[in-house]
This record gives C-alpha cells, structure tokens and sequence, in this order.
C-alpha cells in the first residue's frame, strides 16, 4: 500500500505507523470540569468505521512526520493525505 505524501510522494505505508481516528488531534481540555471523563473517553473509546474513514499516521522511518491519510478500510485504497499540522490549523481557524 502507498501513502501519498505531501512533500516526499508516494511512500511504502510499511514506513509509517498507524495511530488512530483523525479526532486524536482534537485533545480534550484539561481545565473543563468534566475533564477526567473527557480523557477516558479521548484515550479508549474508538470507532471501527467501515468505509472512508480519516486517520492519523506517524512517517517514522522517513521525515516523521503526522499526516492525515483518508483511506477506505474496506478496500484499504488509500484516496489522499495531508499534513496533520494544516489540518488542525485549518480546524482551528474554522472553529471546530
């Protein structure tokens, strides 16, 4: 499988690691008072999507860097990649 990636092309997915679902960007807020409850749900309860689905990926035999890769867990046919770090800005300045 090749992950498309946005400054070095088409890279071997054996060079990355698999994280998670792309909301691991959004980390809870520590000051909120139900924080805890927060966190237990942020670290264990995840979705097994069927389907397109995005997902975080570590590039750590390369540049190591984060990127979101939206793939098809089905087909497992990788359909793009972006840099995690322009994802969560551009969800910042949108507001989510």
């Amino acid at each position: 499988m090749l992950i498309p990636h946005p400054i070095l092309g088409s890279r071997d997915a054996r060079e990355f690691i698999y994280l998670g679902d792309v909301r691991l960007l959004d980390r809870p807020d520590t000051t909120r008072p139900d924080a805890e409850q927060s966190f237990c749900d942020y670290v264990f309860l995840r979705d097994n999507p069927a389907g397109v689905h995005r997902e975080l990926w570590f590039h750590e035999q390369g540049d190591r860097s984060w990127l979101v890769v939206t793939r098809n867990t089905i087909t497992h046919e990788i359909l793009g990649a972006e840099l995690a770090r322009d994802v969560a800005l551009a969800r910042k300045r949108s507001g989510q």
